[in-house]
């Protein structure tokens, strides 16, 4: 286990009628869980490399990172209450400019949903909340 949190980024991603695109986790943690593609960044890349890489990788989408959403803890822990995983998280606002949709990496799924849709869904904890964030911040009517 890292001792230290590691730094991860998140895309949020709008389609022309206003649903996010999101991925079902594959792989641990909070697998088989909804939420926005993203991942860690890797040594000598920016926040923003990073987060156009991760939505590349999971769903096959070319996305230029725009302005921050937010920045967030996300702890996982053990039966015992042990912290497992510590990702200090900043998601950005992304622009779509290219590719086809198609879940791979550590997705096991990529949708598009209306925010309703969403609320329906398994999602990581606190997210609702920051995609509501995104859609005000990209100037879009929910």
């Amino acid at each position: 286990m890292n001792r230290r949190p590691e730094v991860a980024v998140g895309g949020i991603a709008f389609d022309d009628d206003n649903r996010v695109l999101l991925i079902r986790r594959g792989q641990p943690p909070a697998i088989g869980r909804w939420t926005v593609p993203g991942g860690r960044v890797e040594l000598g890349e920016t926040l923003r490399e990073a987060c156009a890489r991760e939505l590349a990788e999971e769903t096959g989408l070319e996305v230029d990172a725009g302005p921050v959403v937010e920045v967030l803890d996300r702890m996982v822990r053990d039966d015992r209450g042990d912290v497992t995983h510590h990702f200090v998280i900043i998601d950005f606002l992304v622009d779509i400019r290219g590719g086809e949709l198609s879940a791979s990496s550590d997705a096991d799924d990529a949708r598009f949903f209306t925010l309703d849709e969403a609320t329906e869904l398994a999602l990581t904890d606190g997210l609702m909340p920051v995609l509501e964030r995104a859609l005000a911040i990209a100037g879009r009517a929910g």
